[in-house]
């Protein structure tokens, strides 16, 4: 396909998002009034319950086909002193990954979700992968270039790496899926959603940005500069946003944009992680207002972007509050326990004429 027609096709997906099924949560929420407890008192955990039935257009949710994809790619940035760690351990996480021994892929055991890593533009140089290592190879590149001098990418090459994604979401959703989570990998990439969540609500760089990997107050001083200067210099370039997504941002953002886009557009719901994630979703729902229907707020970060995020998002509140910072989906992934909790309410808990309680 050529390159403008990535472009077109994104459009077309975004647009082919269907709205939440509001019969059908209705639906759900009478079902749940008929179990054996007062009426609303499992809380959110009724109301996730509701939205996952509404999202997916059944009135009894399921999410037993569960799948975290883990976008990876390099950033330009990272030569600005963004973060506390070399641009070498986005590969090096890769193989992790791949072998199974990261946080996410624990996480995704303990929930019985199944890890997909993605190789959106991981510089070789970081460390062999092996060709063998079940890797889903998309790369635009060795990574972006620098967002302090012009744009990460050309608009051409971010509208190709939102493609990609939805490529993904729905061959997985023809293998079968009921839920996916957002997770990612790039050292450098915090900085990139603070520019994207920044350009997309006018927020100031300072109060989107945050320590990321853990640099201390000088680093945090660098970054805020680094985020400024981004928008400065691309400020012709931000205007809608996928031009946001090309000038600020990242190939694995690209890919996260368009995961979302993809299962929203075959009613499968998507559970965010922290701040890159939730601003990749940003984009997402930007392009396809939709979306936000379909997302579910896994965690809430201590990156001050992501509330910021979330906020523009009008999501309902994060599911959790661990105070976890690893990014990866490791919250997302967490949080998928919590939808299969939902899901089993509605399927398992007796009715009160099954049960023979009385009702009030």
């Amino acid at each position: 396909m050529s390159e403008l027609g990535a472009e077109a096709l994104v459009r077309s997906v975004a647009q082919a998002v269907p709205a939440l099924d509001a019969d059908t949560g209705a639906a759900c929420a009478r079902l749940l009034d008929r179990k054996t407890k007062p009426p609303g008192s499992l809380g959110r955990l009724e109301e996730l319950a509701v939205r996952l039935a509404a999202a997916q257009g059944r009135a009894q949710p399921d999410v037993a086909r569960r799948v975290v994809a883990v976008a990876a790619a390099d950033h330009g940035v990272a030569r600005e002193g963004v973060s506390a760690y070399p641009s070498e351990v986005t590969a090096q996480m890769v193989k992790n990954f791949a072998g199974g021994g990261a946080a996410v892929s624990v996480l995704a055991r303990h929930v019985g979700a199944r890890v997909v890593v993605i190789d959106m533009g991981v510089r070789a140089s970081g460390g062999a992968v092996d060709d063998n290592d079940g890797v889903i190879r998309m790369a635009l590149g060795e990574g972006t270039a620098s967002i302090t001098a012009g744009p990460a990418m050309a608009r051409e090459t971010a509208a190709q790496g939102v493609q990609a994604g939805i490529a993904i979401a729905l061959a997985l959703a023809q293998e079968g899926l009921d839920l996916l989570a957002l997770g990612e990998m790039g050292i450098g990439n915090s900085t990139v959603a603070a520019a994207v969540i920044a350009a997309l609500t006018g927020r100031p760089a300072a109060e989107v940005t945050g320590r990321g990997t853990g640099v201390d107050d000088a680093g945090l001083a660098r970054k805020v500069a680094v985020v400024e200067q981004a928008l400065a210099v691309n400020r012709a370039a931000l205007g809608d946003p996928l031009g946001v997504l090309a000038a600020v941002g990242g190939f694995e953002l690209c890919a996260l944009a368009g995961l979302a886009l993809g299962a929203a557009s075959v009613r499968v719901p998507v559970v965010m992680d922290g701040v890159i994630s939730t601003a990749a979703a940003l984009v997402a729902a930007r392009l396809a207002p939709a979306l936000t229907g379909y997302l579910i707020a896994g965690h809430l970060s201590p990156e001050p972007g992501h509330a910021i995020a979330l906020a523009a998002l009008d999501v309902p509140p994060p599911l959790l509050a661990l105070g976890m910072r690893l990014g990866e989906g490791s919250g997302a992934t967490l949080a998928m326990a919590l939808c299969e909790a939902a899901c089993r309410v509605v399927a398992e808990m007796a009715t009160f004429e099954a049960a023979g309680v009385s009702e009030r």
